[in-house]
């Protein structure tokens, strides 16, 4: 049988050159590659969220709670509270009635879900990559599981290099500020574009809020234990945001750049140009026994990374937080100082 002639301007697919068979996998039944609507139950002693298969929302919808039997139907509104509009002036009364959120509004509302057809987990839609020929629009596979299978696949990225990536994730959490961020402060702060190429992020938000914070960048870099805050991070496109991974501000940008970012995240521009160093009070923490003690106890399982920062701190700064505890074992001194040679 002959190949399907290709559409115009359709780039011709490389030949595949591995395959992975799969052997002890499956799914149960309820897991399809269809599109569900999800959203909560709008009775406020209710926490269940329901799942509607349907890409579209019926005008005529009826939707009960399977759990308080609650009726989600188009028409009907939900009275949250009853009020009363008063003039300050003379306190009298100009209007009074009810708060109410009519179903059409709520349900139509909600986002779009689908299951992974691997981890078989039912996920919002921008989990899960482009696919226009797929009914749902998307890929089968979530991205998680699609990164997983191209690692396996293209020999480029094993399970253990991922479990890696996130004991680092971790361990930089325990120094990051844990209050919390407003991403639509920082997308608007750079007018909802990318600030080294320009690139418009805009389609990010929903309603003028920010979904995405895969954008947001540490100007300076958690990798030598700075925070990401509200007020100093920088929005980046996602191409730009994977290329200053881990770089200093002076590695990655112009002196003018340099000199607008300081304008926009309050950071100085002398510390940005100069040499790479370490969060300063990061460092003091790392000087109390317990925290360093707590940390062993954290990572006891995966202490590689918890090793190769003690390396970069002591290369850089003559700092050396493994003889800040005395209950600290000896042993973990030669085990990271044997990741050095």
């Amino acid at each position: 049988m002959n190949p399907s002639p290709k559409k115009a301007g359709e780039m011709a697919r490389r030949a595949a050159y591995t395959k992975v068979e799969r052997s002890n996998f499956s799914n149960p039944d309820h897991v399809e590659d269809k599109t569900f609507r999800g959203f909560q139950c709008l009775n406020k002693d209710c926490t269940n969220f329901l799942f509607i298969k349907t890409d579209t929302i019926d005008p005529d919808f009826e939707y009960p709670c399977g759990v308080c039997g609650f009726v989600h139907k188009a028409g009907e509104t939900t009275i949250l509270y009853d009020y009363e509009l008063k003039d300050t002036r003379d306190d009298s009364t100009i209007e009074q009635g009810s708060f109410e959120i009519l179903h059409d509004d709520y349900v139509g509302e909600s986002k779009e879900y689908k299951y992974c057809i691997i981890c078989g987990t039912l996920k919002p839609f921008e989990l899960f990559g482009i696919h226009r020929r797929r009914s749902t629009g998307r890929q089968g596979e979530c991205r998680i599981c699609k990164q997983v299978y191209n690692g396996i696949k293209n020999q480029t990225r094993l399970v253990e290099q991922h479990r890696e990536a996130s004991q680092k994730r971790r361990l930089f959490t325990h120094f990051e500020d844990r209050s919390k961020m407003d991403v639509s402060a920082i997308y608007a702060r750079f007018d909802n574009c990318c600030f080294k190429c320009g690139l418009d992020l805009s389609g990010d938000l929903v309603a003028g809020v920010a979904q995405k914070e895969g954008n947001l960048d540490h100007t300076l870099p958690v990798f030598y234990l700075w925070p990401l805050t509200t007020d100093n991070a920088t929005l980046l496109c996602r191409e730009h945001n994977g290329a200053k991974a881990e770089k200093w501000p002076g590695e990655f940008y112009t002196d003018a750049e340099l000199r607008k970012l300081s304008a926009v995240t309050g950071i100085d521009h002398r510390l940005m140009a100069g040499e790479p160093q370490f969060n300063p009070a990061a460092l003091s923490k790392l000087e109390d026994a317990e925290f360093i003690e707590s940390l062993f106890e954290k990572f006891a399982r995966y202490p590689q990374e918890l090793l190769r920062l003690r390396n970069r701190i002591l290369v850089q700064t003559g700092f050396d937080f493994l003889d800040v505890s005395a209950r600290i074992s000896p042993d973990w001194k030669k085990q990271a100082d044997a990741l050095m040679t």
